[in-house]
């Protein structure tokens, strides 16, 4: 589902514990084109009413994902994360990862380092969670490797399935054997690429689906832009629901989720695929719910 509404308004209107995994990046207050910027507590106080809709929005044992950088004051730099996770503890949300995602290409700055990287704020409501390894392992970094020495000797050090990825999210190109993902932003040529100013990758997306939800269970974006997250939970075999203010948006995220249902979205190729253990098959058709609109459009 996908609905052109004020944030707060949707939210309230959902069913409470609807959403097993929440996932989005917020509007950073910077005056782009989606926005009207505002002082910058006026700006925390709104962002704090959309986190109590969000949490009421979450199932018991759901995991929400606040993607954030920085707010810029006249030079000045204003890392979100660190706001977000008070307001987040706040709703009683307990805090599991903090996940940083490096990316090589951005706005060059002049009186300061360029910014290359943007953090993942993984919560969850509870201590019972859905949590999902290994749909998400990455190649172990010495798969070979074995122990030398004790009742284990000659036996593989590693775990056969692949190993558990960090909570460092880079994008060196072409890098196979380091336990990294390879998940570029997008920009330029991307073949993902819209006309909304600060699109997120299928990529980054899917592996938190994969990794915190199950197939058939719902996603929810409550700054859903151009679909990026409800295309990475169709193609996962998830459900998802979508909001954004702009009609311009809602009417391309529209689009793009049906062009992913009938497998004609250009996305971008993973970087490196999410290891697979031998007799397990990727996860990529169609919730059976969905087939009926498939069908129509």
């Amino acid at each position: 589902m996908i609905a052109k509404s004020d944030v707060l308004e949707f939210l309230d209107n959902l069913p409470k514990g609807v959403a097993k995994l929440i996932v989005t990046s917020p509007p950073y207050n910077m005056g782009k084109a989606y926005e009207r910027r505002v002082g910058f507590e006026e700006y925390l106080r709104w962002q704090e009413e959309v986190a109590k809709g969000c949490v009421a929005a979450l199932h018991p044992r759901g995991s929400l994902c606040w993607e954030v950088g920085n707010y810029v004051h006249k030079g000045e730099v204003f890392p979100l994360d660190i706001p977000f996770y008070e307001i987040f503890k706040k709703q009683r949300l307990k805090l599991r990862n903090r996940i940083v995602w490096h990316f090589g290409h951005g706005l060059h700055a002049k009186r300061r380092l360029s910014g290359r990287y943007e953090t993942i704020l993984w919560f969850t409501k509870g201590d019972d969670y859905t949590f999902n390894l290994d749909p998400v392992r990455v190649r172990q970094k010495y798969p070979g490797k074995r122990y030398y020495k004790g009742p284990n000797k000659d036996k593989p050090s590693g775990n056969r399935r692949g190993g558990n990825p960090s909570d460092f999210l880079t994008t060196v190109e072409q890098d196979w054997e380091r336990e990294i993902w390879d998940i570029p932003n997008v920009k330029a040529n991307h073949p993902e690429k819209t006309i909304h100013p600060s699109q997120f990758p299928v990529e980054l997306v899917q592996r938190l689906i994969l990794a915190l939800t199950n197939p058939r269970d719902t996603v929810l974006d409550p700054f859903v832009g151009v679909g990026t997250s409800l295309i990475a939970a169709v193609i996962s075999e998830r459900k998802g629901i979508g909001v954004d203010k702009e009609k311009r948006y809602t009417d391309l995220a529209y689009s793009r989720v049906i062009k992913a249902m009938k497998g004609r979205l250009s996305i971008r190729p993973l970087g490196r695929p999410i290891y697979e253990p031998r007799g397990t098959e990727r996860v990529s058709r169609v919730p059976p719910e969905w087939k009926e609109e498939r069908e129509r459009s």
